[in-house]
């Protein structure tokens, strides 16, 4: 039996800014869409899985055979939102410092003087295209992974403060494909989505047939500004959440962990680990800023569920038995959202 969420708490907590922020939050969602669609068909949810990243100061991780436009999606949206953007290939012979700088040896023409210098990487830049981050080695993606947590790098024994508004948006491809490494389970918690890139439908490959074979003209224009990203930023933060949500999201996390005494039996039949505390936290601020990207001033537990399966993929690791069966982490998600009622109270 399907329940709905309960009604939304009291409209204590919004204040005028706040409201007008939240409009215009919905007009940017409108407006860098619009622009998108000028050189990427379709794709609505992935779309909307990266903008919840970037208004929740987050990580999200693109997977997907090559050829679906994941890098073109990246690079064109760091065009809409007037922010500095690299692209880093990753290779299998890429170095850590290749990434972040290096200190070089500088002799000041006026002294004479030698000195070290640090030359930043391309890792100094608002959003990161960190693209096939699996195709190297797991001590360049330790760096990465630096980068990413503390939103800074060392470089001899100094650090170096990453600019803000900071994003890494990586894309990778299927671990089955030739010259792969699987990232390390705690790179991978550190992105807030995996979001899965599929084919186009019948009718979007043929528009894409019909774009990519003539000329092309329309170029995206900037919606979004850095200080406008940081201040929208702040608007996700102060959305309030009433506790029968958290309650939910909770009981969604809590049920994933085989081991304890609140995993559904299926949970333990076919996980091995489940979500930790990190998934507590992107839950709450993924339904957040999906309900402000609607142009809600509340929070429901239809947020969060939404919001469930992209940032689950990545979290629960089946086991061989799930496996053997073609029990993938996303039907287990798909499977718990089905068992969990949304009217989940306070324990």
């Amino acid at each position: 039996m399907t329940t709905t969420s309960p009604p939304p708490p009291p409209a204590k907590a919004v204040s005028d800014k706040d409201l007008e922020a939240v409009q215009n939050l919905r007009s940017a969602r409108g407006a860098i869409k619009s622009e998108l669609s000028k050189v990427i068909v379709g794709q609505q949810d992935v779309i909307d899985e990266l903008l919840i990243s970037i208004f929740t100061r987050s990580h999200a991780l693109l997977v997907g055979v090559p050829g679906l436009a994941k890098t073109l999606l990246i690079s064109t949206l760091a065009q809409t939102l007037a922010l500095s953007f690299k692209r880093i290939q990753f290779t299998p012979d890429l170095m850590p410092t290749d990434i972040t700088g290096t200190e070089m040896i500088y002799q000041d023409p006026a002294t004479n003087e030698r000195k070290f210098k640090f030359l930043p990487g391309p890792i100094f830049a608002n959003i990161i295209l960190a693209d096939e981050i699996n195709r190297t080695p797991p001590k360049t993606q330790a760096a990465m992974l630096e980068a990413m947590q503390e939103r800074r790098v060392t470089v001899g024994g100094v650090d170096h403060r990453l600019p803000d508004p900071f994003f890494v948006l990586a894309t990778q491809n299927p671990v089955e494909q030739e010259g792969t490494y699987p990232l390390p389970e705690a790179q991978l918690d550190r992105f807030m989505f995996m979001v899965l890139v599929d084919y186009p439908s019948a009718s979007e490959e043929r528009q894409i047939m019909k774009m990519g074979t003539g000329i092309s003209s329309a170029k995206p224009t900037a919606v979004l500004t850095g200080e406008d990203i940081i201040s929208l930023q702040q608007t996700v933060r102060r959305m309030p959440v009433a506790d029968h949500v958290y309650a939910y999201a909770e009981k969604l996390v809590r049920v994933t962990r085989p081991k304890t005494p609140e995993a559904l039996e299926f949970v333990k039949k076919w996980i091995t680990w489940g979500a930790g505390p990190r998934a507590s936290l992107n839950l709450i601020m993924a339904a957040k800023a999906r309900a402000i990207l609607n142009g809600q001033v509340h929070v429901s537990c239809d947020d969060v569920a939404a919001v469930a399966v992209p940032i689950f993929r990545h979290r629960l690791i089946p086991n061989f038995a799930a496996q053997s069966e073609g029990v993938t982490s996303t039907d287990i998600t798909n499977k718990i959202l089905a068992a969990i009622p949304k009217d989940t109270k306070l324990s």
